[in-house]
């Protein structure tokens, strides 16, 4: 069977069991793509193939797994086609990872993931040897989770390895692996882990039919999914799916019966089903005694309170609840505001989109030249425009209180700088009326999120005592022995309708 130059249906046609005219479809489905190579070797008198593509394998390991067997077999003399297709598939141990092959499909496949593929003439079939070879990122430390106590160990963009990373520290056969390939065009590697034990079987099943039921062209990192799989993507502020870069921190919402979805390019694993809570915890929180993790989450769920709502109640209690301050506070107040030409609210509004740029700019700058803009804004444009008369001293002070703690919570931070502005507005226009209304549309809004049947708010509603503890504190390892909670109890046996994509 020929191909023409412009063949796309390649996926199930199947083997020529002629290798030259399988290196002519192979050409032809890759267009002669400058980095396919081709070896037409003979062994024993038969026409065989070796394929590979430059930079994706090992040519070590290609010279020492496959040339020298094959070569030893070629000393042996004449042979039949079908005794060197045994040698390759039962008798010889050129790699690890071996896969016989049917269709051109599978080859390209193989092929570009890195591995040799062999044709045997009169064989419609084909062997695939993973003799990878392709540079990668070594494993480093976490950039984005830092922890003090906790491991040092992130993921990479390899997925293999950040299966291996997982699998090192859960020894157990009830840890799942299931690996497909999505995007019509990328066939991007995504893994789906969970523990048998732990993970609800629906839960995992309906991840199962959303992923398979995504029809992008190509997936680039975990965020092309994100939308398929989180219900509320579309609907809330806040997002039911969290990342992580650590394995350790993967290994504990794994025992918690939580799913992950492990995608091939990026350093980050999707986390789902998860809660509020979630994101005021870290690795460290299990490295540390009780009082001081309960004191640490108190000042995170205080500095959530600072980030979202602090510029908005300053604006509040100064135009429309003065009365709240002491005289002496009251007349400082009031001699910097009115020595400004802004109104208070959009004073407030303009170095927050100030901060933001300034903190856009720190993130894409290149690291050498990243710290001079916080130099830059904090030193010297903050403190002229104080001087200049455009913002006012107070004001300065509360921007930089709310911008601290606003970086307590990187998985928030999204959330937070939309909210910060939407409560700014709500403080200027109504006062703490205002504010008042602004909160209860944000709680009616998360009591909404329903993800896999799981509150977001929970375990405080509905209330789940034997996790509450989990929410303001940590619970003891002592009783951890006795009863590890998992996601599970948090489901709700009244189940409502889905309303993501991936369900239509």
């Amino acid at each position: 069977m020929s191909f023409s130059p412009d063949y796309k249906n390649y996926k199930d046609a199947k083997i020529s069991d002629d290798t030259i005219q399988a290196m002519r479809d192979l050409r032809a489905v890759t267009g002669n793509t400058m980095d396919l190579n081709i070896m037409n070797i003979r062994i024993g008198g038969v026409e065989c193939a070796v394929v590979s593509i430059e930079g994706m394998t090992s040519t070590d390991a290609m010279s020492e797994l496959i040339f020298r067997p094959i070569m030893q077999l070629n000393d042996k003399g004449k042979t039949s086609p079908q005794r060197i297709f045994e040698f390759l598939t039962e008798e010889s141990l050129l790699a690890a990872e071996r896969k016989t092959l049917f269709t051109y499909g599978d080859v390209i496949q193989f092929l570009f993931s890195g591995f040799a593929v062999i044709f045997t003439d009169t064989i419609p079939k084909a062997v695939a040897y993973g003799i990878q070879g392709y540079d990668k990122r070594s494993v480093s430390a976490p950039k984005s989770e830092q922890t003090i106590h906790a491991a040092q160990d992130s993921f990479t963009e390899t997925i293999r390895t950040n299966l291996s990373l997982v699998r090192r520290r859960m020894k157990t056969p009830a840890l799942r692996f299931e690996m497909s390939q999505l995007g019509e065009k990328t066939s991007t590697d995504v893994c789906i882990m969970y523990l048998a034990d732990r993970a609800s079987p629906e839960i995992v099943r309906r991840i199962r039919t959303d992923l398979s039921r995504i029809k992008l062209d190509t997936i680039m990192t975990s965020e092309y999914i994100q939308p398929f799989i989180d219900e509320s993507y579309e609907n809330s502020i806040f997002s039911s799916v969290m990342r992580s870069e650590r394995p350790d921190m993967i290994c504990t919402c794994l025992n918690e019966g939580k799913v992950c979805i492990l995608v091939d390019g990026t350093p980050f694993c999707l986390i789902l089903p998860t809660v509020f809570a979630d994101n005021f915890r870290t690795m460290d929180d299990y490295c540390q005694k009780s009082f001081y993790v309960t004191f640490t989450r108190w000042m995170r769920y205080i500095a959530f309170f600072l980030a979202v709502a602090f510029p908005g109640l300053y604006v509040a209690l100064v135009m429309f609840h003065p009365e709240i301050f002491t005289m002496e506070l009251l007349l400082n107040l009031y001699a910097s505001e009115e020595a400004t030409p802004y109104p208070l609210v959009l004073e407030v509004i303009m170095l927050m989109v100030l901060f933001e740029i300034m903190r856009e700019a720190g993130l894409r700058l290149p690291k050498a030249v990243g710290g001079a803009v916080s130099i830059v804004g904090g030193l010297i444009i903050g403190d002229a425009a104080v001087k200049s008369g455009i913002v006012s001293a107070p004001l300065l002070i509360v921007i930089g209180i709310t911008a601290t703690a606003s970086f307590v919570l990187p998985s928030l931070y999204p959330a937070i700088s939309v909210l910060r502005i939407v409560f700014i507005l709500a403080g200027g226009l109504g006062g703490l009326f205002g504010l008042s209304l602004a909160i209860i549309v944000l709680m009616a809004n998360v009591n909404n999120m329903n993800d896999f049947a799981v509150s977001f708010t929970a375990p405080i509603m509905p209330f789940c005592h034997s996790s509450v503890k989990d929410v303001v504190s940590r619970a003891s390892f002592r009783e951890y022995e006795q009863k590890h909670s998992t996601i599970g109890e948090y489901r709700q046996n009244d189940e409502p309708p889905r309303k993501g994509k991936g369900s239509e």
